[in-house]
């Protein structure tokens, strides 16, 4: 089961496994990530499940394309290394991965 890292504005770090297959925002929504709000429930619809990819992790998780790329313009301070939650699967070789939370979301 993969592993993610969560790491909020203050620096407070929670590791939470999930199934693979389930995405970021689903691992956070299940065990009550506060700043993952996920109003549109993973339709790449809104940008309440921002998160900043962990700089050694961006090349396995890829950059935002198309619709994910053009709802991130919504995001405060999006960076680079933004994502949306819902639109990152994780899999066994995601096993590890770390992502921020902004503070605009807290």
């Amino acid at each position: 089961m993969p592993a993610v890292t969560y790491i909020d504005p203050d620096g407070t770090e929670r590791r939470l496994v999930g199934d693979a297959g389930m995405s970021v925002m689903e691992i956070a929504v299940r065990n009550g990530v506060t700043g993952i709000e996920a109003d549109c429930g993973g339709a790449c619809a809104c940008a309440t499940c921002h998160v900043y990819v962990d700089e050694g992790w961006i090349d396995n998780v890829g950059a935002a394309e198309g619709d994910e790329a053009e709802m991130l313009e919504f995001a405060v301070e999006p960076r680079p290394s933004s994502r949306l939650a819902c639109q990152i699967r994780v899999t066994d070789a995601l096993d590890g991965l770390r992502v921020s939370l902004p503070l605009s979301q807290h």
